[in-house]
């Protein structure tokens, strides 16, 4: 490691083919200390992949990756950096024939456990009970005290609210939040978009696995302007309301109804409407849902869906 504090977590063009498929590609981007970062993304995209390959469970094809300033093919080096780290797959899985508690010792010989009691308040697992009996939240629960409970300085988490009631996840999203202010790291990926809103400081959008937007929640916003939702008498084709500062246009059924994404371009807007019979018309800020859609260019059923799956792609 150099003598200048390194950042918690780096990559440079880190790509991952399986031989002729690509799972990630050219990934460039860096988690500062202090952050939460959301890697956003429908399940496919790569996010799992990415995981992965930062964790060394993967070797890339090209590009590298550093925890803390540890390169991670190395596993010299991959071994100190996990001594500072946290993890909490997609897919909890233990040994089914220890309990909780066996599961939380062995964890903590490894790493320490200086923050078990309290975590265990916050997220309570039947400790006397194989974990073969438990149901997929107590796992999820168990798996958080064994991610946390030695204060890792970055904590890496692949769509780590499966399988939590809402009011787990809010405990969740106050224990980043904390994190947070005590100036540790947290990265975490999610097709969820609501919490990716809530707490999320950065967030990078994957898609086919090339990441193609990198901001702060606020100025992608920001960036996505102004909805409007507005139903004529006329049918026109989508492109007769194109105009200079509409980043996108879209009919919505055949009764006379479209959808506008506008960087607030309200005079043109007028001048453009007032070609047409309005009918009704809706006008609101851009959603991070909204965002989303302009990145990916059409619903996808995964987005919110409690019951997707893990992310995981090749």
């Amino acid at each position: 490691m150099s003598s200048t504090e390194p950042q918690p977590l780096e990559l440079e063009s880190l790509t991952k083919y399986y031989g002729d498929v690509r799972g990630i590609e050219d990934l460039t981007f860096t988690v500062s200390r202090g952050e939460i970062f959301g890697f956003l993304g429908p399940n496919g995209a790569g996010k799992s992949t990415a995981i992965r390959v930062i964790l060394g469970l993967l070797k890339p094809t090209d590009g590298t990756a550093s925890l803390m300033g540890w390169t991670v093919t190395d596993r010299t080096e991959l071994r100190e950096a996990k001594q500072h780290l946290g993890y909490l797959p997609s897919d909890v899985t233990f040994y089914d024939r220890v309990t909780g508690e066996e599961v939380l010792d062995h964890f903590g010989r490894l790493r320490g456990d200086e923050r078990r009691e309290d975590l265990l308040e916050r997220f309570p697992v039947p400790l006397d009970r194989n974990v073969k009996a438990y149901s997929s939240g107590n796992r999820q629960k168990l798996a958080i005290v064994a991610a946390f409970m030695h204060e890792p300085d970055l904590a890496i988490m692949d769509e780590p609210t499966s399988g939590l009631d809402p009011l787990v996840q809010n405990e969740f999203y106050e224990l980043l939040e904390e994190r947070r202010d005590a100036g540790r790291t947290s990265f975490f990926s999610s097709h969820i978009l609501s919490e990716v809103r809530r707490v999320c400081d950065r967030v990078g959008i994957i898609r086919n696995g090339r990441l193609i937007e990198l901001d702060t929640v606020e100025n992608i916003l920001a960036d996505g302007g102004t909805i409007v939702t507005v139903r004529l008498a006329e049918e026109p084709l989508a492109a007769a309301l194109e105009f200079p500062g509409v980043a996108r246009v879209d009919r919505q059924g055949d009764d006379g109804k479209y959808r506008l994404v506008l960087a607030r371009e309200f005079d043109a807007l007028i001048d453009r409407l007032s070609e047409y019979t309005v009918l009704d018309l809706e006008v609101r800020e851009a959603s991070i849902e909204d965002v989303f859609m302009h990145f990916y260019g059409g619903t996808d059923e995964d987005l919110d869906s409690p019951t997707s799956g893990n992310g995981a792609s090749p």
